[in-house]
């Protein structure tokens, strides 16, 4: 059997702690400002990501696994999206059986007035993270975080 780790479970406490906090914070943004949920952002983003790196779109299936949520949980948020205008969806050519996601011309709009909004959000809630001194070496670790340049 295992040795406890000593603070292992404090730990996690405190990064899931951190984590609803932001996720509030820019919640409360993006919907005052944008209409948006963090999970519509979240998916546009992904969305908008993907068609800037190689024009491309994304299956249904990876989009539920880079947004973190269930198949079923993806397609209603796809469909409240889609009914919004904001995404296209359509057969893949190659498989019958696969769906892509698409960013419309509106969705890309959108999300480039929301960018703003939740990056604001996010420095914010650190800001104020950051005062609590059991976030705080949490907050430090996610000022010094870098996402890896994208190779071609």
């Amino acid at each position: 059997m295992p040795r406890p780790e000593p603070g292992l479970a404090q730990g996690w406490c405190a990064l899931s702690a951190l984590h609803d906090r932001i996720e509030a914070h820019i919640e409360r943004a993006l919907q005052a400002a944008h209409g948006l949920s963090v999970r519509e952002y979240s998916v546009l983003d992904v969305l908008s990501q993907q068609h800037d790196g190689d024009g491309g779109h994304v299956r249904m299936t990876e989009l539920a696994d880079a947004v973190v949520l269930s198949q079923s949980a993806t397609t209603r948020l796809v469909n409240r999206l889609e009914d919004r205008g904001l995404l296209t969806r359509y057969l893949c050519p190659t498989d019958r059986r696969g769906i892509y996601t698409d960013v419309t011309d509106a969705g890309r709009r959108l999300l480039a007035e929301a960018r703003p909004t939740n990056e604001t959000a996010l420095r914010e809630a650190l800001d104020l993270a950051e005062a609590r001194p059991e976030l705080a070496p949490l907050v430090a670790a996610v000022r010094t975080l870098r996402t890896p340049a994208r190779t071609a």
